[in-house]
C-alpha cells in the first residue's frame, strides 16, 4: 500500500468544496458545524467514553449541551453499559446515522455523488433567505464540477 503525501492530497482537491458541503449538512441535518466535526473526530476512536468526548471538545467552542443533545439526536449511541462492578463507565460510539452522512459527505468530496437539488430533500433549494440563494448557487456550481 502507497503512503499518502502532502500533494497527492492536494491534487484531489479534498477541501475544495468543503464549506459548501458543511452548510448544506448543517442545514438539512440540524447539526452543528462544530458537533459534525467533533463527531469526526470520535468516529475515528472507534468507541470512547465521557472523558475522550471532553478531550476532543478542547478545540471548540463552549456548549454545555453539546453532550446530552448529540445522545438526544442519536448521533452518539451507548455500545456498552456500565454495570458499576467491573465496567465503571459507559462505552459510546457514533451512531449508523452518522456513519451513512460521513459516507456521504466523502462521495460528495470525492465527485462520487451530487448534492440534491430536489427542494423536498434538500431545505436550501426553498431559497427563502438570501443565504439560501447563495448556497443555492453554490451547490448548482459544486455539482457542476467533476473535478472535485
Amino acid at each position: 500500500m502507497r503512503k499518502l503525501n502532502s500533494n497527492d492530497l492536494k491534487e484531489l482537491n479534498l477541501f475544495k468544496h468543503y464549506r459548501i458541503i458543511r452548510k448544506w449538512i448543517n442545514r438539512n441535518y440540524n447539526i452543528r458545524e462544530a458537533d459534525f466535526e467533533l463527531l469526526i473526530y470520535l468516529d475515528s476512536l472507534q468507541y470512547f467514553n465521557k472523558q475522550d468526548f471532553k478531550d476532543g471538545c478542547y478545540s471548540y467552542s463552549w456548549d454545555n449541551r453539546r453532550w446530552s443533545r448529540l445522545l438526544q439526536e442519536d448521533w452518539i449511541v451507548v455500545w456498552r453499559k456500565r454495570n458499576r462492578t467491573t465496567q465503571k463507565y459507559h462505552i459510546y460510539k457514533t451512531s449508523l446515522k452518522f456513519k451513512q452522512l460521513l459516507s456521504r459527505v466523502y462521495r460528495i468530496i470525492l465527485g462520487e455523488e451530487d448534492i440534491s437539488i430536489n427542494s423536498r430533500t434538500n431545505s436550501i433549494m426553498n431559497k427563502k433567505t438570501y443565504m439560501d440563494k447563495v448556497l443555492y448557487k453554490s451547490i448548482i456550481d459544486l455539482n457542476k464540477d467533476k473535478k472535485r
